[in-house]
């Protein structure tokens, strides 16, 4: 089965010292990297996609700053693709989708930060667009969110995050997925 990784916004303002820390992207970014490793060994498609912010007043991923910047962890290599994104949906008015159908990809693995926002969306947008859909739940990261005056831990956030999205989809370990894929994996 044809299929490419999607690494989603894994990009400097997520990590201590940017605008936006999450909790233990680190982990997440060492994760997605064995993935993209795999996807380079065997010759797989995988895309970065980028997110920047439109809006001079936003509070991260400020088009310019270096925050916005894919995170060296998983450094974008010269050709391979990068999907620049201003929403959640990595699909919403950008060229993921063409680059997917032009390659005849019939299922996506997803690695990247926020697991409750960009990753969320965007598995539920391919899941929609007919792709099976996987997620490397070791591979994100989120942080604490707050509501209703009471603080939602990153981990709780997380984890109900992906229970959610496996009624669209697979929710693995990098690992697993990586022995998964390895016999696989297709140009």
């Amino acid at each position: 089965m044809k299929t490419a990784l999607l690494i989603i916004d894994i990009q400097n303002d997520y990590f201590p010292g940017g605008k936006y820390p999450l909790t233990d992207p680190e982990s997440a970014a060492k994760n997605a990297y064995m993935l993209l490793q795999c996807f380079r060994e065997h010759g797989g498609r995988h895309i970065h996609i980028q997110h920047i912010e439109l809006d001079p007043d936003a509070d991260f991923f400020i088009k310019g700053d270096s925050g916005s910047d894919i995170h060296d962890s998983v450094a974008h290599f010269e050709g391979e693709p990068i999907v620049y994104k201003h929403h959640p949906n990595s699909f919403r008015e950008t060229n993921l989708l063409e680059l997917l159908k032009e390659w005849s990809i019939e299922r996506v693995v997803i690695a990247g930060m926020m697991t409750h926002m960009c990753v969320d969306a965007t598995a539920r947008a391919a899941a929609d667009l007919g792709f099976q859909v996987v997620i490397a739940e070791d591979a994100c990261a989120t942080r604490d969110l707050e509501y209703n005056g009471a603080t939602i831990p990153a981990d709780h956030v997380h984890k109900s995050f992906l229970a959610a999205l496996t009624a669209y989809g697979k929710v693995m370990k990098s690992g697993e997925i990586v022995a998964m894929l390895a016999s696989e994996i297709e140009r």
